[in-house]
């Protein structure tokens, strides 16, 4: 019964519109070591029409598979990086996309952008950073791998406007040694007929990001998004050194 309990619980985790049901904890180690456990936290509230959410995925896709990054994934100690694609909406909307992988190499690589292609896409309303953030730190403890840093690179366009406070969450990751950093999609759109109270990027430098050597790349719109994820990653990866903005 025990164990029934536990698979059923393993099940809730995985449901496309609840949170991961599993207490957030590191989980041990499994699998092989990794220099980065890495979520990729992305925005796909109804601010974000078809043409931005297919943009959003290529930039991903093109960025993970792109050579520059797969040359600082092999740069790394170890050589690879453990990466888990998660999308998040309102407070009641977090998905794990893409279970966890291991990339080492190019052929890796293409694979997870083959996978992501292929994965169905979903649009629903709201902006709960707070609530991705919190399905992000359950993800990162029911890691397959091992490694020494932790990151979750939160993409966006708009600001917390679901759920608890998004500094609250921030600061429960922070306090565990996770390094949040953040890709905020600058645009003169109004998100739900609003404009944000103050600059997005402020906005993500002040209440998002987090953590050792935290940062944040501006996308200026959704069609340079796939250059700066490309840039972001190449930073995370190689846990290259910076200044908050890049």
């Amino acid at each position: 019964m025990h164990r029934r309990s536990l698979l059923a619980a393993g099940a809730a985790a995985l449901s496309a519109s609840a949170p991961l049901a599993l207490a957030p904890r590191r989980a041990r180690a499994v699998g092989e070591p990794v220099d980065v456990l890495l979520v990729l936290a992305v925005d796909v509230s109804r601010s974000i029409d078809d043409d931005e959410a297919r943009l959003q995925r290529e930039g991903y896709r093109a960025a993970v598979s792109d050579p520059q990054v797969v040359e600082a994934i092999r740069g790394g100690m170890i050589g690879a990086i453990g990466v888990a694609y998660v999308e998040w909406a309102g407070a009641e909307y977090q998905r794990l996309v893409l279970p966890w992988m291991r990339i080492s190499g190019p052929a890796e690589a293409q694979l997870w952008s083959e996978r992501l292609a292929e994965a169905p896409r979903a649009s629903l309303s709201w902006t709960s950073i707070s609530g991705g953030l919190d399905f992000s730190r359950t993800v990162l403890a029911q890691a397959p791998f091992d490694a020494t840093r932790r990151v979750i690179d939160v993409s966006g366009d708009g600001v917390n406007n679901s759920g608890g406070p998004v500094e609250m969450a921030r600061d429960r990751l922070v306090a565990e040694g996770v390094t949040i950093n953040g890709l905020p999609i600058v645009n003169d759109r109004p998100t739900f007929g609003r404009m944000p109270p103050v600059p997005l990027d402020e906005y993500y430098r002040e209440s998002v990001i987090g953590g050792p050597g935290a940062f944040v790349i501006v996308a200026e719109d959704f069609q340079s998004f796939g250059n700066a994820v490309k840039r972001k990653l190449i930073r995370e990866i190689a846990a290259l050194p910076g200044p908050v903005a890049g």
